[in-house]
């Protein structure tokens, strides 16, 4: 189905440009009240690849993540400091307003969730509020996001079921479908596979090679396998620092440094 809709001015001319930036940050740091979380973050991250966040719990991957779309602003004690550079927009700057961020970047958590919705709701939502209102574009809308995860042909018969009633695999990948729907550039996700059994996480790592053809996903995860199968580069982090940002390849087999092997081999984290 080709399908032509527009919620709002997206990127041109990125599909498939190799090596071009996405998110750049700059010296970027982070507080929560006096804990210094994130010290100064020094990341390129690229067009149509897969860029894994690995590092032990508490080390600041998931705060760096929600900092990307400026969700960790929602905690009223977070400092900031540095920059954070969307395809060369200043996103932390006051000017820079959050919906347009937001159009652009979807994001997937580490729990489904769902809307207590039809299934058909839950990806009509995004489009509906961005003023999409004739029901046969919103129906293309709806098939052409489901077929995007790769659920398709196990809900289309049931799409005015409720969502809750999926497995939690297909809740995930529900929640996927849904980010598809408007359209974003990037996709974040925050460890989408912790809750899922080895089955619904093999289905979500392999909606996630596909999907890089068309989106630049960045992913938190503490599967240092999953890691290693998906993603093109990754980055390793500890508490709240950078110690390593290279290709997967590199980083799992030949790291600079001492305590990314040690991180890496299990002997911590």
């Amino acid at each position: 189905m080709n399908v032509d809709f527009t919620l709002t001015p997206k990127p041109t001319n990125h599909i498939g440009l190799a090596n071009e930036v996405v998110y750049r940050t700059v010296d970027f740091n982070l507080w929560y009240g006096d804990t210094h979380a994130l010290k100064d973050i020094n990341l390129s991250l690229y067009q149509n690849e897969v860029t894994a966040i690995i590092g032990p719990s508490g080390c600041g991957k998931s705060t760096f993540i929600k900092a990307l779309n400026r969700m960790v602003e929602l905690v009223p004690i977070v400092k900031l400091s540095g920059d954070i550079m969307y395809r060369d927009q200043h996103i932390l700057d006051r000017s820079f307003r959050v919906e347009e961020l937001r159009t652009q970047v979807g994001m997937v958590f580490q729990k489904p969730n769902p809307f207590p919705k039809s299934i058909y709701e839950n990806i009509a939502y995004g489009p509906k509020i961005h003023g999409i209102r004739n029901k046969k574009i919103v129906d293309e809308i709806v098939e052409k996001s489901l077929r995007g995860a790769y659920i398709w042909d196990e809900v289309k018969d049931r799409l005015h079921e409720n969502a809750y009633g999926l497995s939690g695999g297909q809740q995930q990948r529900l929640c996927i479908a849904r980010c598809l729907a408007i359209e974003p550039d990037v996709i974040l996700m925050d460890e989408p596979t912790s809750a899922l059994d080895p089955k619904s996480t093999l289905k979500v790592e392999e909606l996630v090679q596909k999907l890089k053809k068309e989106y630049s996903i960045i992913m938190v995860t503490h599967n240092m396998q999953q890691a290693a199968r998906i993603s093109d580069k990754t980055a390793f982090f500890l508490e709240g620092e950078v110690i390593e940002y290279d290709a997967t390849d590199h980083i799992f087999t030949n790291p600079n440094d001492n305590r990314t092997e040690d991180y890496i081999s299990g002997r911590f984290g």
